[in-house]
């Protein structure tokens, strides 16, 4: 079956051609790439400074190692380099992009923002850019963005990067924060489908702000992430497995009916947990926070990545996509990977 969001949505997805005539435009996902900080921090290194063990910090957090950018590097050169590298594997030049999204909320400085930054270093000098704030619910919300910039017909090519370096934000001290996060940059180009097989689905969106969403907070006056870990824990389990299920129902599919289930890399008992919330086989879960941590906003292209490289990931895969943040944000989409010759 493939997924009908165009056709559920009508009036968002009719663009003129050029003869005047109505035409249906499906946004689809082209290719995905990563940049990923190659300075490395272990458990074990961070379980001596933080004075307890490495194996407690892994069995509450899934994670052994992550990538930490150095204090001279910045967000938008690796920004740059992951837009760089999807748009040479999607076969689409920079000039061609109508739009940039940095979805980020780390960018180098408060102005210049980081997607202006980027488009300008990838030479994409006729598309807009802004910045997307909706923490690691931020790259889901940039996708939502380019599909319907592109079903309406008002951008042709658009460039999502998911962007972000946490450990800037977390306290060294802190053992509920610092074990957990990490720094990344991946992108996904977004076009016209270039076959039946490729497709965006219906996005589901949510928010709450909440007094509960006080259970994330990065403050002005430090810039330093707080976090409920166990209040964090129960509501994203809860609204990323609700969103799954509202974006699965409304693409007229079955949980059954998905082939790869790439949910935002938070925490490996929030990944299990939600997993076993909705009965899924293990196999079909990416799980790749050991090694990469919870970048925020780059999790989901990582996944993505991690996934294709390993062969699970391929044109025409029928993918759900989840994430939940700070607040509080969260989504769930489903799509069919693209690809394919231009």
């Amino acid at each position: 079956m493939m997924l009908q969001s165009a056709l559920a949505h009508p009036e968002t997805s009719a663009a003129l051609a050029d003869d005047g005539s109505a035409s249906l435009i499906r946004a689809a996902p082209y290719a995905v790439a990563i940049a990923v900080p190659p300075t490395r921090i272990t458990s074990a290194e961070l379980a001596e400074r933080l004075g307890t063990t490495e194996e407690w910090i892994v069995s509450r957090t899934g994670v052994r190692e992550r990538p930490v950018a150095e204090p001279g590097e910045r967000l938008s050169d690796y920004a740059t380099r992951a837009g760089a590298a999807a748009l040479e594997r999607a076969g689409i030049e920079a000039a061609e992009l109508d739009l940039v999204v940095a979805a980020t909320m780390t960018a180098d400085e408060l102005t210049p923002y980081a997607s202006t930054v980027v488009a300008h270093g990838l030479g994409a000098d006729h598309a807009g850019a802004f910045d997307l704030g909706a923490a690691c619910t931020a790259f889901l919300s940039g996708m939502a963005v380019a599909a319907a910039q592109i079903e309406t017909g008002r951008c042709r090519y658009v460039l999502v990067i998911g962007a972000d370096f946490i450990s800037r934000l977390t306290d060294p001290t802190d053992r509920r924060t610092t074990p957990l996060f990490s720094d990344a940059a991946g992108a996904v180009v977004f076009g016209p489908a270039r076959t039946e097989s490729a497709g965006i689905g219906p996005i589901v969106l949510g928010a709450d702000g909440s007094d509960a969403a006080r259970a994330i907070v990065i403050a002005h006056h430090d810039r330093k992430l707080q976090m409920d870990g166990p209040e964090v824990y129960r509501h994203a389990v809860a609204r990323m497995a609700e969103a799954s299920l509202a974006a699965v129902e409304r693409a007229g599919l079955g949980l059954e009916d998905i082939d790869l289930f790439a949910f935002h890399q938070a925490n490996r008992r929030i990944t299990h947990a939600l997993g076993e919330r909705l009965g899924l086989d293990p196999s079909r879960v990416v799980d790749c926070i050991e090694t990469l941590g919870n970048s925020s906003a780059a999790t989901l292209p990582l996944a993505l990545a991690t996934a294709e490289a390993d062969g699970r990931l391929k044109p025409g895969s029928r993918v759900l996509l989840a994430a939940f943040g700070g607040g509080f944000t969260w989504g769930a989409a489903v799509i069919e990977w693209g690809g394919g010759e231009r």
